[in-house]
């Protein structure tokens, strides 16, 4: 905004009037990108306006380039965009997104001969959250003062990488006093390690060997939240081990984002962003995206 602030007082002229210039202008040039080429792509959402308002993303993972902005975030949101694929004729052989079952439907719908690939890092995320939510019905559990004590501290240790525990801080020794306290934490605490090896395997196979070990030991835990999780990744197979054949993730597009909130409004900051939006209806919505650096 300052740098459109900073121009409009050159000139004399309100902020809105340098703001419109800009929209036009990137909307001549970026709005229909080539789209024939494009063989693989990650769709994701976004939210701006603090979450009332959702977008759809679609990224070229091979060019880089922000294909589509579509209103919203169900699998209608991405409907003039195949639309637009059909008609340049693209064969996209594969697409990463999250687990977003509008998403998925909206893939397999229109794209049924492409790769489906599911987010190696939403999926992390995701066993994070329950591994979150298995240390807290655990403290509820507790009946000693020293367990609840233990486990009450260790909520960043358990998500945190092995290799990044501070050993200067005793981060190490605190973790293995709590896992040893708690069967049912160190359990799901060790596959939560184990599961980001699926995607550091040798072959497609080994991963499915793995895979199929991993969901064996969470059924046999006893732990519920484990073997619901287990079940999740039976779920989701195929578009964990397509990783082997496309490694692909939704990571590019995330990365293409930053969010810096400043009084009470999102300003959503893009690197790369090619303006492609259709039927963008409030100006609210409009003037939160600030490119930066247009290079498609």
């Amino acid at each position: 905004m300052s740098l459109v602030l900073d121009v409009a007082r050159h000139l004399g002229v309100g902020w809105d009037l340098i703001r419109d210039i800009e929209h036009r202008h990137l909307k001549k040039k970026f709005s229909r990108p080539r789209l024939k080429e494009v063989q693989r792509i990650a769709i994701d959402e976004i939210a701006v306006r603090k979450g009332h308002k959702y977008l759809t993303l679609v990224l070229d993972l091979d060019r880089g380039n922000v294909l589509f902005v579509g209103n919203g975030r169900k699998s209608e949101a991405l409907t003039p965009f195949w639309t637009r694929l059909k008609t340049a004729g693209a064969q996209i052989k594969a697409v990463a997104i999250d687990m977003s079952p509008a998403y998925i439907k909206a893939v397999t719908e229109n794209l049924p001969n492409a790769m489906l690939g599911f987010d190696r890092f939403h999926l992390v995320k995701l066993f994070n959250d329950k591994l979150s939510e298995l240390r807290r019905q655990l403290y509820r559990e507790a009946s000693g003062l020293l367990e609840k004590n233990v486990l009450k501290g260790t909520r960043w240790l358990l998500l945190k990488n092995q290799d990044n525990l501070n050993d200067n801080h005793g981060e190490s020794a605190r973790l293995q006093e709590a896992l040893a306290l708690n069967k049912p934490l160190a359990t799901a605490y060790y596959l939560k390690e184990s599961l980001k090896e699926l995607w550091n395997q040798q072959t497609k196979q080994q991963a499915a060997n793995l895979l199929n070990s991993w969901c064996r030991q969470a059924e046999s835990s006893g732990v519920m939240i484990l073997q619901k999780f287990a079940k999740t990744l039976q779920g989701f197979r195929s578009g964990i081990l397509a990783w082997y054949d496309h490694p692909i993730s939704t990571g590019p597009l995330e990365g293409l984002l930053r969010f810096n909130t400043t009084r009470g409004s999102d300003q959503i900051h893009w690197r790369l962003i090619a303006r492609c939006s259709h039927g963008w209806k409030t100006r609210a919505i409009k003037y939160s995206i600030k490119p930066v650096v247009i290079s498609c």
